[in-house]
């Protein structure tokens, strides 16, 4: 599965992005998918994760109640809404597929990752 990133931009704190995520070969079927951000020196951590059927989802602290995880698998495309952004928000966010049918925060799960895009919130 390749999968190609989407949606990032420059937003001042408060805006709404929404990054999308689609398999340019291969299909997300059966696949749980996720998103991580990395910040300059920074670690990769994770942001948020959907099962196979987009009825399980899971977030981190820091992002739950403003992001949004959603999937579509008969077009084959993975949503991130991002609300209320924040300064602390801004990094390279990256989706991933996982060959767990769940919704996993375990980093080390994902099997394939997108080439990331870049948010950039400003105060």
């Amino acid at each position: 599965v390749q999968l190609q990133a989407s949606g990032g931009g420059s937003v001042q704190a408060g805006g709404s992005l929404r990054l999308s995520c689609t398999a340019s070969r291969g299909t997300f079927e059966g696949h749980g998918m996720g998103w991580f951000r990395q910040a300059p020196g920074n670690e990769r951590k994770f942001v948020a994760a959907i099962n196979w059927s987009g009825g399980s989802t899971r977030y981190a602290d820091s992002v739950r109640g403003r992001f949004t995880i959603s999937r579509d698998n008969a077009k084959n495309i993975v949503f991130l809404q991002m609300n209320s952004l924040k300064p602390d928000d801004t990094a390279v966010y990256y989706c991933a597929a996982t060959t767990v049918p769940a919704a996993t925060d375990y980093r080390l799960s994902y099997d394939y990752w997108g080439q990331g895009t870049q948010v950039t919130v400003s105060s």
